[in-house]
């Protein structure tokens, strides 16, 4: 197979996938929601079978409306109150995960969410990282070898952020690799929490922030120059600062949607110009975890084939693929590999270029990502046909 050549579905399925950005509480099953919320009598549930459950969760992330969206969250939090449905909900996201391909990664959440059944924070981190070691276990006994690091969130709206950074610390010999703040960005800029990111760096720890997706360039500006960041969640709004034939990058799209241009993966390179932030990202190799799907609900992106991420990739920013909520988008890496391939033009060796990117990009230490890297992505991505030293150089 070259590099030219469109993979067909099996061979995506089939293809290793490392994973940076997926919250744990926008995974959970439909069926899983159900029969924790009998078992601790929650009964605020908008539907009563797993087709429907689901099908309401898309639509809702669908709908346009942020509250409906939110409400969303309501319902998986809900049933993540007690050591055993925080275990059993991380355990079926690694055997997810593993079912897809995924041979890596990082599942996020915020321990300030799931305190309402009067659990301690130390209590929340230890049965989600029990969790994610039995679903390890099982499914290596299946065949699939995968690995899960957790990351803990601080709500950006909130004031526990150097807690929860302190809790990251506690236990980062213990599965958890690092730090993230989320929530709504406008009005709720990073620098709010500079204790806690000046905590994580002076203890050596590594952190992601939820930036450039629902604002724009000043939240990705604090998040790398004032608070230090090792990645963007998201990062999309970062054309914002890239511009095509001398109009800004986010409008160029914009108007190609308009005049049903196809993919950006044919955009003139010499006519793209990068501004001092987005230079500096690129330069910097600052990885971004990008969420296709996700970003089409939230309005930062007008289709697949218009996303930001093929014209990214095209510049050789360290572009990442993502889930973001698998629940409420109704995806998988799979899918979201699939429709890069379908409607923007990927390639596999693209799709074995974000996975590299995304293990060179991961909180765990040198050596391990180093040993995912050669003895699992690239001879399996060889195995499939991949070419690799056509591939972009990062």
């Amino acid at each position: 197979m070259s590099t030219a050549t469109r993979p067909d579905a099996a061979t995506v399925l089939a293809a290793p996938k490392v994973l940076l950005h997926d919250h744990l509480d926008g995974g959970v099953r439909p069926q899983t929601i159900l029969e924790i919320a009998d078992e601790i009598g929650y009964a605020g549930l908008p539907a009563h079978d797993a087709a429907s459950l689901g099908t309401w969760f898309h639509e809702s992330a669908d709908s346009g409306s942020l509250e409906r969206y939110l409400e969303t969250f309501t319902h998986t939090v809900a049933v993540m109150q007690t050591e055993a449905g925080l275990a059993r909900v991380a355990k079926e996201c690694v055997l997810d995960l593993a079912a897809d391909g995924v041979v890596y990664a990082e599942s996020r959440y915020a321990p300030e969410q799931h305190l309402a059944g009067g659990l301690r924070l130390e209590q929340i981190v230890e049965a989600v990282n029990a969790g994610f070691r039995a679903g390890e276990t099982e499914a290596a006994a299946a065949g699939h070898t995968i690995r899960v690091t957790s990351l803990l969130t601080a709500m950006r709206h909130a004031a526990r952020s150097t807690a929860i950074a302190e809790l990251a610390v506690r236990y980062r010999d213990d599965g958890v690799g690092g730090f993230d703040i989320a929530g709504a960005e406008a009005g709720f800029p990073p620098t709010r929490h500079l204790d806690a990111f000046e905590y994580l760096r002076r203890e050596n720890a590594h952190f992601t922030i939820h930036a450039g997706e629902g604002f724009g360039l000043p939240s990705i500006w604090e998040a790398i120059q004032y608070c230090g960041a090792d990645r963007l969640g998201h990062g999309v709004r970062i054309v914002d600062d890239i511009a095509i034939a001398g109009v800004a990058a986010s409008l160029w799209i914009r108007m190609a949607e308009k005049n049903h241009i196809a993919s950006l993966d044919d955009v003139d390179l010499s006519s793209v110009r990068l501004g001092r932030l987005a230079a500096y990202v690129r330069d910097a190799r600052i990885p971004l975890e990008m969420c296709p799907t996700s970003n089409l609900q939230t309005g930062a992106a007008p289709s697949i084939a218009l996303h930001p991420i093929t014209l990214l990739k095209q510049l050789r920013f360290r572009v990442t693929l993502n889930t973001d909520n698998r629940l409420m988008s109704n995806t998988t890496m799979t899918k979201e590999a699939q429709a890069l391939v379908d409607q923007a033009g990927w390639t596999l060796d693209d799709l074995r270029w974000v996975s590299i990117n995304a293990m060179k990009s991961a909180f765990i230490p040198f050596d391990e990502r180093l040993t995912i890297i050669e003895q699992i992505l690239k001879p399996r991505y060889a195995a499939l046909g991949a070419v690799g030293s056509t591939a972009p150089v990062d």
